[in-house]
């Protein structure tokens, strides 16, 4: 038996699906992906690349099947920072965290508490994937800091 995948187009940004029976339950189950126009479904670059890694989703560029390379090669001319923050994003994926993008919280991760689901509850926590070799700045420190009082965050 083969096993259903979503078929994902790849869109600048994000990854476009149709609201396939297996993208309905990772939603439901696991809040992978969002809602998005009638009957279809819409993926982070992190959230998409984590599913084709499991093997649940396809990615496609036009006509064209993408593999793990030539996505990484898009994505990261989108994203510069695109593999710290997916390692970041797999990493709390694979502990039972739902992870969900940030960008009105001005960090690139909202993180749920295990069991929480979007919508039920506030996101307890923001992420800010950094590059183990990178250096801040007491200011750049103190500034994120700030974001994630303001939005009432850890």
């Amino acid at each position: 038996m083969v096993e259903e995948k979503i078929k994902g187009m790849f869109a600048n940004e994000r990854v476009i699906a149709e609201a396939v029976p297996l993208a309905k339950s990772l939603y439901d189950k696991s809040r992978f992906g969002s809602p998005f126009e009638k009957e279809r479904f819409q993926y982070s670059l992190v959230e998409a690349f984590y599913l084709f890694e499991k093997g649940k989703m396809d990615i496609y560029d036009g006509k064209k099947k993408l593999n793990f390379e030539s996505f990484l090669k898009k994505a990261r001319k989108i994203e510069p920072n695109f593999w710290v923050k997916y390692c970041m994003y797999k990493d709390l994926r694979n502990r039972g965290y739902i992870t969900k993008t940030a960008l009105k919280f001005g960090a690139p991760f909202r993180v749920y508490d295990r069991g929480v689901k979007p919508g039920e509850q506030h996101a307890r926590w923001i992420v800010f994937p950094v590059h183990e070799g990178s250096n801040f700045t007491w200011y750049e420190f103190s500034a994120k800091n700030r974001v994630a009082h303001s939005t009432r965050k850890r």
